[in-house]
C-alpha cells in the first residue's frame, strides 16, 4: 500500500491504463459468461451495487424478486407445483455454489436414510462423466465424497448412461448428468439415465436420484428443444442447477439451484437468523453477496419473456451453424460438437503432422480472438480441440469474420516450418546411442588437444 494518497483522477488513469492490456470480453470466445446487457439493465445494476442481498429485512423487494426468479425458473423446468405452491430454490454465486448446495442436500438425505436403516454412512460416492466441470471435483474433495467418473471414448465425449448406472451402488448419493458439456456442448441423455436408474432402483430397493447440471443448457433446452425430457418431468430428477450468468443473459456471477419439492432439501441444512431483523431462512455457502445480479436476472426474465429467450437462443444456434459451415468449407477441420445442444462449435485439425491446435489458438490472439485449445479428459486425452462459444452478442458478421481470420492463420502456418517433427524423424534408441558415442568421442579429442596446447605454453610474454 502506498504511503501517501493520490488524486482520484490519477488512481483512475493508472488502473484504466493497465486494464487496456486485458483481452476484449466480447471477443473472448472461451467463456460461456454473458459480456453484454442492455443499458437499462446496466442502470439497475449500478443503482443496486451497494445493496447486500443478505439484508433481506432491509431490502424486502430484492428478496421478493429473487423468489419470483426461483418460481419462474422452477416452472420453466416443469417442477410439479400446485397453483399457489411456492418453488424451492435459491440464488447462488454461479453454478459452482449451486452444485455444492445440491450435493450437500443429497449427501445429508443419504446419510439420514442410512442412519434410519442402521447401516454405515461413512463412504458416500457420486457418479459423473469424466467431462464434468471442475466444481464437481471440488465438491467431492471438499465434502469427502468419492467421485466415480465414467471415462470418455473416441467419438463419444459425454457420460454413457449405461456405464454410469453400472457404477451405482448402495452408497451412491446421486448421479450427476450434464445438460451441455463444457467440452463440446452436447446434452447427456437424462431420459435414458432416468429409465435405467428406475429399473435398478426397483430391482435393488435403492432410491438413487439424479441431479442435472444444466449450467449451460438450462436456459437453452426449454426454448430450442421443448420436447426434450431432461428436467422435473423425469421422476428421479430431484434438483437442477443453472447459471444465470451464462445463457440466462446476466453478468457474472449468478446461479440458481432448484429442488423438486421441499422433501428433497433437508430442513437441518437451512439456517434461520434474526440478527438482521425478522426471521430469515438461508441456505448458502457464503453470507454477503451483491443484489445487482438478482435484479438483473429478474429484468431479463420479464424483459424478454419466453418469446424473447427463444428468439435469442435460435439466433445463437443459427450463428453457430454459420461458423460450423464456414469451418467445413475450409476442409481443414473435423467437427467435434453436435448441432443439438449448446450453441458452440468445437473442432480439431484433420492433419496435425506439421502444426497443432495450440498454435492456431496462439495465432488467433493476434487478431484479437480468444479461442481456447485443450485436450479431452480420460480416455480421450489424445484428442485436442478448439472451442468457440456463441453468445447473444456474437453476431453473424463476427462468425463470418472469425472464419476468414482462421483461414489467414492456416495460410500463415502453412508457410512456417513445422514445430512438430514427423514420426519418421523422431530419434530411435539406436540413433540416440550413436549420437551419444559420437559426442563422447568429440569431447575426448577436445580434452586431448587442450592438454597438448597447455603443455607447449610458457610463462613468458609474447
Amino acid at each position: 500500500m502506498p504511503e501517501n494518497s493520490i488524486p482520484k483522477e490519477a488512481a483512475y488513469q493508472i488502473i484504466n491504463d493497465e486494464l487496456m492490456l486485458d483481452g476484449n470480453p466480447r471477443l473472448n470466445l472461451a467463456s460461456f459468461v454473458t459480456t453484454w446487457m442492455e443499458p437499462e439493465c446496466d442502470k439497475l445494476i449500478m443503482a443496486a451495487i451497494n445493496k447486500n442481498y443478505v439484508d433481506m429485512d432491509e431490502y424486502p423487494v430484492t428478496t421478493e424478486l429473487q423468489n419470483r426468479c426461483v418460481n419462474m425458473i422452477a416452472h420453466l423446468f416443469n417442477a410439479p407445483l400446485g397453483e399457489s405452491e411456492t418453488a424451492v430454490g435459491v440464488g447462488t454465486v454461479g453454478s459452482s455454489e449451486a452444485i455444492m448446495l445440491a450435493g450437500l442436500a443429497f449427501k445429508r438425505r443419504w446419510q439420514n436414510k442410512r442412519k434410519a436403516e442402521g447401516k454405515p454412512f461413512d463412504k458416500p460416492n457420486i457418479v459423473t462423466g469424466a467431462n464434468v466441470q471442475v466444481c464437481w471435483e471440488k465438491f467431492a474433495r471438499y465434502f469427502e465424497v468419492e467421485l466415480r467418473e465414467v471415462k470418455l471414448r473416441d467419438g463419444y465425449y459425454v457420460m454413457d448412461p449405461e456405464q454410469a448406472v453400472e457404477m451405482v451402488d448402495e452408497n451412491t448419493i446421486c448421479v450427476a448428468a450434464i445438460l451441455g458439456s463444457t467440452l463440446n456442448g452436447e446434452f447427456e441423455d437424462v431420459k435414458l439415465l432416468n429409465d435405467l436408474l428406475d429399473a435398478k432402483n426397483a430391482q435393488t430397493g435403492w432410491e438413487t436420484p439424479i441431479h442435472v447440471d444444466a449450467a449451460s443448457g438450462g436456459f437453452i433446452a426449454p426454448f430450442l428443444y421443448p420436447e426434450l425430457e431432461w428436467d422435473f418431468r423425469l421422476p428421479w430428477v430431484k434438483s437442477i442447477n443453472v447459471s444465470g450468468h451464462k445463457y440466462g443473459l446476466v453478468y457474472a456471477g449468478i446461479g440458481w439451484c432448484i429442488w423438486r419439492n421441499k422433501e428433497d432439501l433437508p430442513d437441518e441444512l437451512i439456517f434461520h437468523i434474526n440478527y438482521l431483523g425478522a426471521d430469515q431462512p438461508t441456505f448458502t455457502l457464503n453470507f454477503s453477496k451483491g443484489s445487482s445480479q438478482v435484479i438483473a436476472q429478474y429484468y431479463q426474465l420479464i424483459r424478454h419473456g419466453f418469446e424473447g429467450y427463444r428468439n435469442i437462443m435460435e439466433n445463437c444456434h443459427e450463428n453457430a451453424m454459420v461458423l460450423k459451415e464456414g469451418l467445413e468449407r475450409t476442409g481443414r477441420f473435423d467437427l467435434v460438437s453436435k448441432d443439438h445442444g449448446v450453441p458452440l462449435v468445437a473442432f480439431s485439425l484433420k492433419d496435425r503432422s506439421r502444426h497443432d491446435e495450440f498454435e492456431i489458438s496462439d495465432m488467433l490472439r493476434r487478431f484479437g480472438w480468444i479461442v481456447p485449445a485443450y485436450t479431452m479428459p480420460p480416455d480421450a486425452e489424445h484428442v485436442t480441440v478448439l472451442r468457440v462459444v456463441i453468445r447473444e452478442e456474437f453476431s453473424r458478421t463476427l462468425a463470418e469474420r472469425l472464419v476468414l481470420d482462421i483461414e489467414k492463420v492456416m495460410y500463415q502456418l502453412d508457410a512456417l516450418p513445422s514445430k512438430l517433427p514427423p514420426p519418421s524423424l523422431l530419434p530411435t534408441t539406436a540413433m540416440l546411442a550413436r549420437k551419444k558415442s559420437e559426442l563422447e568421442t568429440q569431447r575426448s579429442v577436445t580434452e586431448a588437444w587442450k592438454k597438448f596446447v597447455l603443455a607447449k605454453k610458457t610463462n613468458g610474454v609474447c
